[in-house]
């Protein structure tokens, strides 16, 4: 499913256009790393960072059951994922928007696990369990997957300034 994308030209410098929505999906195919933010029971946020997949039009995570992020999606779905570049003159920043829903089907997990080989070196070998992720074919640690359907995608261009919102 394509977005609708449009250019913010309000946060734009006026020669900015906007950050296709190829360029911004290639951007979160390849990241290495995702920083995600996630709300506590009290209100406070949490952001830690973590290896996420953009993967059948959604980005995932997996994360143990005793991480504070886990904690949060317990009551409270609502996340941010961000990924990009730290330089302040170039690149492109990505944020996504949207909730974290649980995905326990073993047939989805099974097609979910091999995006995470791809990422960094190739250590990040999953197979699927009872409900979640077992790492490099140990049955002890389950870390539970969480599928995020974007609601908005930001894309924040840095030379020239702009920002692009795809909405879904």
């Amino acid at each position: 499913m394509n977005p609708t994308t449009t250019i913010d030209r309000r946060y734009s410098d006026p020669q900015a256009v906007a950050v296709t929505w190829d360029e911004t999906r290639t951007i979160l195919e390849s990241a290495e790393l995702f920083w995600i933010c996630t709300v506590r029971s009290d209100g406070r946020p949490h952001v830690t960072p973590l290896v996420a997949a953009w993967f059948e039009g959604a980005i995932h995570f997996h994360t143990g059951a005793g991480e504070q992020k886990f904690a949060n999606l317990r009551s409270n779905p609502h996340v941010i994922l961000l990924t990009g570049c730290n330089q302040w003159d170039r690149g492109v920043d990505v944020v996504v928007e949207g909730d974290a829903v649980p995905v326990t089907d073993r047939a989805v997990l099974e097609r979910l696990a091999p995006a995470w080989a791809q990422k960094w070196d190739g250590r990040w070998q999953l197979t699927a369990g009872d409900g979640g992720f077992h790492h490099d074919g140990s049955d002890e640690i389950l870390s539970r997957v969480f599928s995020v359907a974007p609601t908005t995608i930001y894309a924040h261009a840095k030379d020239p300034f702009g920002q692009t919102r795809h909405r879904f």
